[in-house]
Formats: structure tokens, C-alpha cells, sequence
């Protein structure tokens, strides 16, 4: 047994569907503008182009089914999406067995400091301050493969407060989950425990406390999240 200098901080992980037992997150990739009507939206090209991704942190994942709204941020924008969460995983995966390497699915949401998110940009600087910060990944339990299958189509939608404010498709998505699982591969050594967020569509907006968000994806139920 390993001898740590200090204590060993918790793993990050999922409840899942039907078990006591939890789904470890190693890692956290998620694509950008990957619905076209959100790329315009976005300021984007809806062009199929290069996937780009950008990561969160394990532990940025939360269940609790509360958002504590962070600081030095005052517009905070929910982004609905799909969680696809890796059993296995390699280098240069064929896009053929891509779909192999998937434990189950499940509802999250992409919080994002979008006034931080903004400046990053203009400055050319790294996202990570308005994407990873603390428990900016809402999730519901993962559905595992065995009982959902592969959803590559059904309705995404997400309401504040009872009002929808994105809806969508996940036959909509620019780059469907095997081409994601594939061109990661060519870039990481993704292994079991990674997560992929599958993208959001059009219909992003702002949060404050006291919202009731719900996200849902038709197959894999629903994500109810407070603001707090």
C-alpha cells in the first residue's frame, strides 16, 4: 500500500443507475460549438471544421443537485449536455470500435463563467477560469450501455424556472460521440474513467440564485439542479 505524504484527496466520481457502486472519473474532455445553431450563436462558423476540446476537472463533476454560484462572475450561462463515460479507452481508436469503449451515459450541464469565459478570449489566454471551476459540472446518474444502448438521437432540452430555453436534438450534433472518442484518441491516451461532454445546443443564458434548472435527454431521464 502506498505511503502518501499526505491524505489521498477522494476520487472524483458518478452514481450509476440500478447500483450501489460508482463510476471513478479520471478526466473530463468536452467539445466546443458542436450543435451548428449554438457555433452561430456563439459568434462560430457552423461549417464542420476541426472538433476542438477543452477540459474540465474530475472533481469539477456534482451531484448534489445544488449550484453553488461562484465568485467573481455575475453572468453564469447553463449549457445542457450529454455525458459519455469511458470503460476502457487507447490511442488511435478506430472509429469502428469507438463505441466499444463506452460504460453508459448520462445528463450534465456545462457551467461556464461566460463574462470570464469572454475575456479569456479576447486575450488569447486559457478557459480554465470560467469552464473548471468548482462543481461547475452538474451530472445525473450514468445509464450504463447495457441498459440505454448508444443515443444518437432523441430530444436535449434544458428549462429554467418551467421555461425551456434550449431544445435540441442529439442527431444535431457536428461530431457524433464515436468521431469524438476517435479524434481524442489521437491526441490523449484516453483510459477508462474519462469523460466526454458531448456539446450543447443554441439557447444558452444566464443563471442567478434561486433558478431551478432542468436538464433533461430523452433515454437517460432528467437533472434537476438548484442555484444556490
Amino acid at each position: 500500500m502506498t505511503d502518501f505524504v499526505i491524505k489521498q484527496p477522494d476520487i472524483a466520481s458518478l452514481p450509476v443507475t440500478g447500483t450501489d457502486a460508482v463510476f471513478p472519473v479520471r478526466r473530463i474532455y468536452c467539445i466546443g460549438r458542436n450543435y451548428a445553431a449554438h457555433t452561430v450563436e456563439m459568434g462560430g462558423d457552423p461549417d464542420r471544421e476541426e472538433p476542438f476540446f477543452f477540459q474540465k476537472n474530475a472533481d469539477n463533476l456534482d451531484s448534489s443537485g445544488e449550484f453553488p454560484y461562484p465568485p467573481h462572475s455575475s453572468d453564469v450561462h447553463h449549457e445542457v449536455e450529454m455525458a459519455v463515460a469511458l470503460g476502457s479507452g487507447g490511442t488511435n481508436i478506430p472509429l469502428g470500435e469507438a463505441l466499444d469503449h463506452v460504460f453508459g451515459y448520462g445528463v450534465s450541464i456545462d457551467m461556464t463563467r461566460r463574462d470570464l469565459q469572454g475575456i479569456a478570449k479576447k486575450t488569447g489566454r486559457p478557459w480554465e477560469i470560467g469552464k473548471a471551476f468548482e462543481r461547475s459540472a452538474p451530472a445525473a446518474p450514468l445509464h450504463p450501455v447495457s441498459e440505454v444502448g448508444h443515443p444518437d438521437h432523441g430530444r436535449i432540452e434544458l428549462k429554467v424556472n418551467g421555461e425551456v430555453r434550449q431544445e435540441g436534438d442529439l442527431d444535431h450534433m457536428i461530431w457524433k460521440v464515436p468521431e469524438m472518442i476517435s479524434h481524442l484518441s489521437e491526441y490523449f491516451e484516453l483510459a477508462a474513467g474519462d469523460v466526454i461532454l458531448s456539446g450543447t445546443p443554441s439557447g444558452v443564458g444566464p443563471v442567478v440564485r434561486g433558478d431551478r434548472v432542468t436538464a433533461t435527454i430523452e433515454g437517460l431521464g432528467a437533472l434537476e439542479v438548484v442555484v444556490v
